[in-house]
């Protein structure tokens, strides 16, 4: 047998369900390598073993290539968009019981950012979000609601003073801020997406997937939102082919459906 990255690749399918075919291959493949030389061990042979063996290392590996790099209020002139137009616009079209997916939520910070911005306009009884990531870790860590000083560094200071207490070092946002969030496992590339959703929020994740997988979520996305509801996606990020799946693209970051 040959041990190189297309069976590493097949292993890692067997053991996590993640395809890493759906993800740009030199950027992936070099985290990999790089993780591999961290942890001493020479071979992708070899390396698998250790993900069969090792729980640690297995975490480890999921956490890594998943890319769990997130903030409270991600570039907050896009969040200020949301708060004043986005979700009122949304609250007069749908109601006060809006259906929110917050998609590859990793650490937690975006449904958190998205409840905080939707109780300047709603009840938080009113408020709930589902938020879904592929890493058992991460969900873990966004269950905890602990945070570093910089991760909540762009909160609003009202907003800060009212939700969050200060742990030490850390900052720990409150619970009921915590209650109005439901976090379970979900794999954007292969678990069946929910429905009905009048706001989707999926941020900085697909830059690192191929055009292709890309194409397939975003098309997902469309069918997974009712008419009139929206997708909020990166800075960063474009859907190329918006007109194409049938999407109306509001500004540089919002999509509506139709």
């Amino acid at each position: 047998m040959i041990f190189d990255f297309e069976y590493f690749k097949r292993e890692v399918l067997m053991m996590t369900g993640i395809d890493l075919n759906c993800y740009k291959e030199s950027q992936m493949k070099r985290r990999i390598d790089n993780l591999i030389s961290k942890n001493r061990i020479e071979g992708y042979d070899k390396y698998v073993m250790c993900l069969r063996t090792n729980q640690r290392k297995f975490e480890e590996f999921v956490n890594h290539i998943t890319i769990n790099v997130s903030e409270f209020y991600r570039d907050s002139n896009q969040w200020k968009v949301m708060e004043e137009k986005a979700i009122p616009e949304l609250i007069q079209r749908f109601g006060r019981n809006l259906k929110v997916w917050s998609a590859a939520c990793s650490t937690g910070d975006e449904p958190y950012s998205l409840v905080m911005a939707m109780s300047r306009h709603l009840p938080l009884a009113n408020i709930r979000v589902n938020a879904t990531d592929l890493d058992r870790q991460v969900i873990e860590a966004a269950k905890a609601g602990l945070y570093p000083a910089k991760s909540i560094a762009a909160v609003p200071a009202d907003l800060k003073r009212r939700y969050f207490s200060q742990v030490g070092e850390s900052y720990k946002i409150s619970d009921e801020i915590k209650s109005r969030v439901d976090f379970r496992e979900h794999n954007l590339l292969k678990d069946v997406y929910p429905i009905g959703c009048n706001m989707i929020v999926c941020r900085n994740v697909l830059i690192y997937f191929t055009e292709e997988a890309k194409d397939e979520v975003y098309h997902k996305f469309f069918k997974s939102l009712v008419s009139g509801g929206l997708l909020f996606i990166g800075g960063s990020e474009q859907i190329m082919n918006h007109k194409e799946i049938g999407y109306l693209r509001k500004n540089a970051f919002f999509y509506q459906k139709p």
